[in-house]
């Protein structure tokens, strides 16, 4: 119908292409030609109850329809005997017709099934005809379920010779004595009771295979077995006796009286399941635990088992071992290589908090204590299923990333390994579903390349991050160094490479729950600060420099801020918060770090963390006090002017609404930037009693209109009065409560009154922030700077 080769997609697919890739996506492919049906011709007839019995025999007379838009595909032929060993398929009758005249195929189908002629061997063809003739299948009115609810109808309608009975009569046999038969033809693979055995009721007596399986045959009464009809390997037929058995009462233990079943007991299968299974935990690896307890770490399994709610985690791959079969026996690798370095599965994390659903979580961890956490190509399997999954399922991605890279010395499967999915697919997660990194100790070549494309990263003290390790670095020659020197955290802080510093594994973890929190929903419980201490958040000295922190923590609930990237673009300050217990994201100008002017890497930092928010749904909220953006030639020579822009570019594509507050200062550019691109974009934009706005800066616009009068003014006094009296004049024009007169502001408040306004915002744009894919944002890609 659609003119495509399954089978070349099928090899395609196995051999590593995407359907993308060979232009198959839904949107891609033609609409179809006509319609199709396929009716599977089997070697069974059903029986009274509706069951289907397997027919068996030799095919005498086989006839097959023909003709434009008939297919048959079979491999019968008069002459062929039935065996048992194989399903009861015989034939797939496969009808078209072009368009999408519904009666027309109806009317080819029938046709078809009343040429198709089989003798010989009982099939369902009576059945597919009846099925076809039903008036419900000419309406179109079938589903799924249609033949299980209307199968005694449809037997009933069938020509009684073509109906097996419910239980087939055994042959003739002297009286007294009872068969038991077989249940459907087959071969008799194993007799259990000899002639003149005592067997009780339901005891096991014989075994039948059919169609690749095995089919107990029990006792149908207690008493004597007096005959034995066939053989082990011998062929039956359905309903012949196996066995007779002369009814009677004896003195043996019948099915009831065996032992019941102990739910502790271990199979065998299940103990080397299990044996496999303990050869992969920390507690059978003793020497690799202590030799990463040595270091102060923690094993990737108890980080996992630390981040992920308790008895949550259900592990992927467990089983498998690292690539390197032609040099070590699976032994070998079993004992060196568990889970071949990469522990991957799926968990709740915060359940407690906000439910299974929105607390689900993909967590992947590379094993520093396996090939020193390198990526292996069973691991690199694994991941590449583990993306998929977060992807397909909109859940997010945790992953440990400590690792030496790229294994180098496995098997080969390839010649350079570039067809790899997994950068690409990671990369495709991006703002689909939030993704942390998680680092402690040495990350790595590929493991750092993976942690580069997660949404935020969380290092420990003892991080070292790089894109190649020293003995990549000295073979480059680019001269020699130490793990340590490569990347630590504190140049990986300062570059804006790490958003959170933490001091050891297990407060990385903590923060890795806390984080995720922001993405799972609301919090019913939460505290909040006296909202009064706001009125004196900000210096009446216009001059003086503040924390912005401090403010922004008294405007969140109590312990929900969590700050991103505070050692780098220290221009402005970024974190996730909680207000009366819903989660968004805070940017803010920060005074202490020039004045909270904006240069290049605030830009970046601010504009990539609202496309954070954006991505995953989180409103914005923008604390405003800024003289503009910065300026000077050393600040130029930094990009300014694309830098700068992207907070403009940035803000102008958000779904989700800001909120503006105007803490003090807002000129130039620069408040025009922090708002959004203008103060009327937010969803409201307001001002404490402390703001003042302007086209720039008050003193520098005094300075630039007054150069002349200034110079002129010989006494420095008389000049340093004369500047300040319209620095005044200014700043009495610039007010807030002023600039309010003329709607340049929503409203001037009081501080106190902040968290009221932010929470009345949040209500009245619940229903119309952005909704992506995902469900939780717009779902657009976030840059990895």
């Amino acid at each position: 119908m659609l003119g495509i080769d399954l089978v070349r997609i099928q090899l395609d697919l196995a051999s590593g292409r995407k359907l993308s890739e060979m232009g198959l996506r839904q949107q891609d492919i033609a609409p179809p030609r006509g319609m199709a049906m396929q009716l599977r011709v089997n070697m069974e007839a059903m029986d009274e109850d509706g069951q289907p019995r397997p027919g068996s025999g030799t095919i005498g007379e086989f006839a097959l329809p023909g003709g434009p838009g008939i297919r048959v595909d079979t491999f019968g032929h008069a002459g062929y005997r039935t065996v048992v060993g194989f399903d009861s398929l015989l034939a797939k009758l496969i009808v078209f017709c072009a368009g999408d005249d519904y009666d027309a195929l109806l009317a080819r189908a029938r046709r078809a099934l009343s040429e198709f002629v089989v003798s010989g061997v009982a099939t369902n063809l009576p059945f597919l005809r009846a099925l076809l003739g039903h008036p419900a299948l000419a309406a179109n009115e079938v589903n799924t379920g249609f033949i299980a609810g209307h199968v005694a109808e449809l037997v009933a309608s069938l020509p009684k010779e073509t109906v097996a009975p419910a239980t087939t009569a055994a042959e003739a046999h002297p009286q007294g004595w009872t068969p038991a038969p077989a249940p459907m033809t087959g071969i008799v693979a194993g007799i259990s009771a000899a002639v003149g055995d005592a067997v009780a009721q339901d005891a096991p007596i014989a075994i039948i295979e059919a169609m690749k399986m095995e089919y107990v045959v029990r006792s149908p009464c207690s008493g004597v077995v007096r005959a034995v009809a066939y053989a082990p390997g011998s062929q039956v037929e359905e309903g012949a006796a196996i066995l007779l058995i002369e009814a009677g009462d004896v003195d043996v233990a019948g099915p009831a009286a065996e032992a019941a079943i102990d739910p502790d007991h271990i199979r065998d299968d299940l103990a080397e399941l299990q044996e496999r299974i303990a050869e992969t935990l920390d507690e059978n690896r003793p020497a690799a635990v202590d030799k990463r307890r040595g270091r102060g770490q923690r094993t990737a399994r108890e980080n996992v088992a630390d981040l992920c709610d308790e008895g949550s985690f259900i592990e992927f791959g467990q089983l498998t071992v690292a690539y390197l079969h032609s040099r070590k026996r699976m032994d070998e690798l079993r004992a060196s290589t568990p889970a071949d370095g990469f522990v991957a599965g799926l968990a709740t994390v915060n359940a407690d908090l906000f439910g299974p659903e929105a607390a689900a979580v993909a967590v992947g961890s590379y094993d520093a204590t396996v090939m020193a956490g390198t990526q292996g190509h069973m691991n690199h399997k694994k991941t590449d299923r583990l993306l998929a999954i977060a992807g397909e399922r909109r859940i997010p991605l945790v992953l440990f990333a400590e690792g030496g890279g790229g294994r180098p010395r496995e098997d080969p499967v390839t010649i350079a390994g570039l067809h790899s999915h997994t950068f690409r697919d990671l990369a495709k997660l991006s703002g689909k579903v939030p993704v942390v990194g998680v680092v402690s100790g040495r990350c790595f070549a590929g493991n750092a390349a993976v942690l580069g494309l997660v949404d935020t990263i969380i290092a420990t003290e003892d991080s070292t991050i790089g894109m190649a390790g020293p003995a990549l670095i000295e073979a480059a020659g680019l001269g020699s160094c130490t793990p340590e020197e490569v990347g630590p955290i504190d140049l990986q802080c300062r570059s804006g490479v790490v958003d959170i510093r933490v001091a050891d594994e297990a407060e990385a973890v903590a923060v890795t729950k806390r984080y995720l929190s922001y993405f799972q929903g609301r919090l019913i419980e939460w505290e909040a600060g006296d909202e009064r201490l706001l009125r004196q958040a900000v210096p009446e000295n216009r001059l003086r420099a503040y924390d912005v922190r401090n403010v922004g923590e008294l405007i969140a609930d109590t312990g929900s801020w969590l700050e991103l990237r505070p050692e780098f673009g220290q221009s402005y300050v970024t974190a996730l918060v909680r207000v009366a217990g819903r989660p968004l994201g805070v940017i803010a100008n920060n005074p202490m770090f020039n004045a909270g002017a904006i240069d290049s890497d605030g830009s970046d930092k601010a504009a990539r963390f609202m496309r954070l928010c954006d991505a995953h749904g989180l409103p914005v909220l923008s604390l405003i006090d800024t003289p503009g953006i910065m300026v000077g030639t050393d600040a130029e020579a930094t990009g300014l002017v694309r830098h700068s822009a992207r907070m403009f570019a940035t803000a102008a594509s958000l779904s989700v609404p800001i909120f503006a507050v105007v803490l003090r200062k807002a000129y130039g550019l620069g408040g025009a930037a922090a708002a959004g691109g203008h103060f009327h974009a937010p969803f409201f934009t307001i001002a404490w009693p402390t703001g003042e706005l302007g086209g720039m800066g008050l003193e520098g616009g005094v300075r630039l209109a007054y150069k002349r009068e200034l110079e002129a003014i010989e006494d420095p006094d008389k000049r340093q009065a004369f500047f300040e009296q319209r620095v005044a004049s200014r700043y009495e024009k610039g007010k807030a409560t002023y600039a309010a007169t003329y709607f340049e502001l929503d409203a001037v408040i009081d501080p106190a009154e902040t968290r009221r306004w932010i929470v009345q915002g949040l209500d009245a744009t619940a229903n119309t922030a952005g909704r992506g894919s995902s469900g939780r944002g717009s779902g657009r890609f976030i840059d990895t700077w």
